[in-house]
């Protein structure tokens, strides 16, 4: 008969075998095989207790910081009332405050030897004049210059730098053309203001630039200008008397022949004039424009004509024009050489004797 061998597998249960890993101490305890169950450390259960309470506590405080509480009735009213007071006072202050009607200065240019220095000192004048002011610069030629460009953008003045290629060779006639394309833009824009002719050889006065606000319709004043010699000054302008135009100042050479005797500098104009016929007395002109039909120096009569009829629709600055509020001074420059671009690219090497 054949014999049969029979083996006997151990047990997988771990407290059947042999532990001999560093770890075996904590699970087991002498001879005995006895289940002993696995217990975090000390250290990592006081770790946990400490987090959940942390996490206990800041919600308490939360929802402790946007507990509501009522406040009472009269506090509530009391604090109604403290808020609508300061309102009601801030816009009554405001309705108190007079707009500032917008004052719209054109200036017509060209390059020149002394363009850079006149349009820096009119700039500096402008920039003190209180808002708001539009300072419009048109300037001859096909495009604007980059030199001219670069002046106005750090004058600190809001401006619109504008081109005029105009056809006419004659000196006369550019300032014409250049003062017609602003009024185009004016226009066609609807730009309400007070416009005044500021050409940037003139001297101003920040007086005046106070006093074109006040006019209404159509205000004029005298301007104080040296003779083409230089030999004298001059005034030109209106002679007032209690806020009325009744006279004018001018030189022996144009008493009889000009309606009107004002420099391009003296006069302003509210700017619905020229599309608003309620806002004009004057109905026979369909466009106001400068002429360059008329002989020089007549330009700004024939303007003039097209606004108002007489002197009793024409409003002093100040009432009495006593007041000289700017300066026309006839320098001529022409023929003065200069380089391009207002600036020389190479030093200059002069070769001067030495006097002794």
């Amino acid at each position: 008969m054949a014999s049969v061998s029979v083996r006997r597998t151990f047990s997988p249960n771990p407290h059947h075998r042999s532990i001999s890993s560093p770890s075996s101490s904590l699970r087991t305890r002498g001879p005995t095989s006895a289940f002993i169950p696995y217990h975090p450390p000390l250290l990592l259960r006081l770790l946990i207790f400490f987090f959940a309470s942390g996490i206990v506590l800041g919600l308490t405080v939360f929802s402790s910081t946007y507990e509501h509480h009522p406040e009472p009735e009269s506090d509530r009213e009391h604090l109604i009332q403290s808020d609508h007071r300061p309102d009601k006072l801030g816009m009554k202050q405001l309705n108190d405050v007079p707009e500032q009607k917008l004052i719209i200065v054109v200036t017509p240019t060209y390059n020149h030897a002394a363009q850079a220095y006149f349009l820096h000192r009119l700039a500096q004048t402008l920039c003190l004049v209180p808002p708001p002011l539009l300072w419009i610069v048109v300037e001859t030629g096909s495009k604007t210059s980059s030199e001219t460009a670069s002046i106005l953008r750090r004058s600190g003045v809001m401006y619109r730098h504008i081109s005029c290629k105009h056809t006419s060779g004659e000196v006369k006639d550019r300032g014409v053309h250049q003062r017609n394309k602003a009024l185009d833009l004016i226009e066609h824009h609807r730009l309400e203001g007070i416009v005044y002719f500021a050409d940037d050889d003139n001297i101003y006065s920040l007086e005046l630039f106070d006093r074109l606000r006040e006019i209404r319709g159509f205000g004029t004043w005298p301007v104080a200008m040296l003779t083409h010699d230089k030999s004298k000054a001059i005034l030109e302008g209106p002679v007032c008397k209690n806020g009325q135009v009744i006279g004018w100042h001018t030189n022996e050479k144009s008493k009889r022949l000009r309606r009107f005797h004002v420099d391009m500098s003296g006069f302003a104009f509210n700017s619905t004039m020229l599309w608003d016929p309620d806002k004009r007395v004057h109905l026979a002109w369909n466009t106001i424009r400068q002429l360059d039909t008329v002989k020089e120096g007549f330009q700004e009569t024939t303007f003039i004509q097209q606004l108002v009829e007489d002197e009793t629709q024409m409003e002093a600055v100040p009432s009495d024009c006593a007041n000289i509020m700017n300066w026309h001074l006839h320098l001529d420059y022409r023929d003065v050489v200069y380089p391009n671009g207002w600036h020389l690219s190479n030093n200059l090497h002069p070769v001067v004797p030495l006097k002794l």
